[in-house]
């Protein structure tokens, strides 16, 4: 495990920083798009055009932005709510995440995946996109490496709410003071 990634709330100061990584985030998942989709493409300001509603991880007390950082330097970051892709209860959803390609295959999403899991107990879901073959690879093995997780279940999603794998499991807080109730603490 990686002693120099932290995982932490961001700050309104944050949020441009969250936004611009946004960018990089969405230039990923264009690879997974066919090259005749219209999904992912810039604008003519050479921009993607933000199809999260960033502004309510800071303002629903049901949402986080969390910045996921290696020592000092900020190299991704998770988004989480309360949005249930199989239509079951739950008390979050990792609903983005992203590390920078720079500092991937080296432990560092897998050591921030488990410190999310740990600060926020409760029954989760992280639903997969059925073309994103690296997260399915990824997903199963951060979590069942994350001390405290149970009931790891794999759901097939309705292809309504959601095309392609839907991890269901329940975690722990972790005994550090971490918050461990429904709402994020600000």
């Amino acid at each position: 495990m990686l002693d120099d990634v932290s995982v932490t709330l961001a700050t309104d100061a944050e949020k441009p920083l969250i936004v611009g990584l946004i960018q990089f985030y969405i230039y990923d998942f264009s690879d997974l798009e066919p090259a005749n989709s219209e999904r992912f493409e810039p604008g003519s300001d050479g921009r993607f055009t933000d199809y999260l509603d960033v502004e309510r991880y800071w303002e629903d007390p049901k949402c986080a932005a969390l910045l996921i950082r290696r020592g000092d330097r900020a190299v991704g970051f998770a988004l989480l709510n309360t949005l249930s892709h199989s239509g079951g209860a739950i008390d979050r959803n990792m609903g983005e995440f992203f590390v920078m390609r720079k500092h991937r295959r080296g432990g560092v999403a897998s050591a921030a995946a488990r410190a999310i899991f740990r600060l926020y107990g409760g029954r989760w879901e992280v639903a997969i996109a059925e073309r994103n073959q690296g997260a399915a690879i990824f997903w199963p093995r951060a979590i069942a490496a994350t001390p405290g997780v149970t009931g790891l279940t794999t759901l097939q999603g309705d292809g309504i709410r959601w095309t392609g794998p839907i991890l269901s499991f329940t975690t722990e807080a972790g005994n550090d003071g971490a918050p461990s109730e429904q709402t994020f603490n600000r």
